[in-house]
């Protein structure tokens, strides 16, 4: 597989631990060791893209996006994968979600209160749900480009979000809890006691 047909499995949103093992592999490279440097995301974007992601994927009885470094796994795609284009797109969006909540709110995404960041990406989801794989076109009618770009990036988001939750060790192991390589055998394991008296 090559990084422009990964972007395309990202975008589409699709889950890398349901593919083939190698798939999952190749998406578990772009992890980065501890003590990673952002090298595309600056302090304020990375901030938007940590909230953001803890939002679609929240801290429960396991760490959520935060916990599981997404926000550096998207770091090292923006880096290292994306086009100039992609990234180009990309930082637009995020720039665009903070337009989104001073029109609504008077203030930055990360400034606005919890219930607010919440509501601004209720409404983005909604917005990329109504619109379907495609936007339709009556007539000569031309969906506007910030509306386009606004639902393209979210979905982008979102699976590279997904993608970088569930192929991390606390995604896939913790909450998952699966394992890379399948079929470990465990021989000679005790019959638990309860198991013993039903038989």
């Amino acid at each position: 597989m090559q990084r422009r047909d990964a972007l395309k499995f990202l975008a589409a949103g699709l889950l890398a631990p349901a593919a083939a093992p190698e798939v999952f592999a190749f998406f578990q490279e772009a992890h980065p060791a501890s003590g990673y440097a952002l090298r595309t995301l600056n302090p304020h974007q990375n901030a938007l893209v940590e909230q953001m992601s803890e939002i679609i994927i929240p801290e429960t009885d396991t760490p959520g996006a935060k916990g599981a470094r997404v926000n550096e796994f998207i770091d090292v795609i923006l880096t290292e994968w994306a086009t100039d284009e992609d990234r180009s797109h990309f930082l637009e969006g995020l720039a665009g979600v903070d337009k989104q909540s001073n029109e609504l709110f008077g203030k930055d995404f990360s400034d606005a209160s919890a219930a607010q960041q919440l509501a601004l990406m209720r409404a983005m989801d909604e917005s990329v749900a109504m619109a379907g794989p495609a936007a339709a076109r009556h007539g000569n009618t031309v969906p506007e480009r910030d509306t386009q770009l606004r639902g393209k990036f979210f979905t982008v988001f979102k699976g590279i979000t997904l993608h970088g939750y569930y192929t991390s060790e606390i995604g896939f192991s913790r909450e998952l809890g699966l394992v890379i390589i399948p079929g470990e055998q465990h021989g000679c394991v005790p019959v638990p006691a309860a198991a013993e008296k039903k038989a």
